[in-house]
């Protein structure tokens, strides 16, 4: 399982990221709620995940946020793009809420996150830092990552729903195949 430790003057953060793992997860941000997210993320995308983040939490939850999407991205681009089934999407309800998401894992980044949330806070994370960590972790990992809540009246339920649903595609994008890279260019 590759690890990656990145300090800053912001943040001090060291992970382990199996992507083919059984969905196990030892998590520590100091950000509870963000926590919970991240565990949902490992387990019901199969990935074994131990991270553990001191951030500035004095400041506020952003650079943490923002910092765990980064390390988890790169740890996520060493992928071997050859041999997987590239693309994956998945609905994900949970409870009023409903999610969509649809991922491209093809080296080439980009986040269209389409979510309105109504109260400022889950916890003590900012709901506008969902957008960042997909942000941080689609730029670096390298993928294509659409989000979409269709529908909910709870933030916790649409913002969880959305993790679950990347989480889910992500797995279906990454089934192993014995082909050729699937691009008709030969390579991603």
């Amino acid at each position: 399982m590759p690890t990656l430790t990145r300090k800053t003057n912001e943040t001090d953060i060291t992970a382990t990221f199996d992507l083919y793992g059984k969905g196990q997860r030892d998590i520590s941000t100091g950000i509870g709620f963000f926590d919970h997210m991240l565990g949902s993320f490992a387990l019901h995308g199969g990935f074994d995940l131990t991270l553990k983040c001191d951030g500035d939490l004095g400041v506020d939850a952003h650079h943490t946020v923002e910092d765990v999407g980064i390390v988890l991205g790169k740890l996520f681009s060493s992928v071997d793009k050859a041999k997987i089934t590239r693309f994956g999407e998945a609905f994900v309800p949970m409870d009023e809420s409903l999610s969509f998401a649809a991922v491209d894992v093809s080296g080439r980044a980009f986040l269209v996150l389409d979510a309105a949330f109504t109260t400022e806070k889950c916890g003590e994370f900012d709901t506008c830092l969902t957008e960042e960590f997909f942000r941080a972790f689609a730029v670096n990992a390298g993928i294509t990552l659409h989000l979409k809540n269709l529908y909910g009246a709870n933030d916790h339920h649409k913002i969880e729903s959305l993790f679950k649903a990347a989480a889910h595609s992500l797995k279906r994008a990454l089934v192993k195949t014995d082909g050729d890279v699937l691009s008709t260019k030969g390579v991603l």
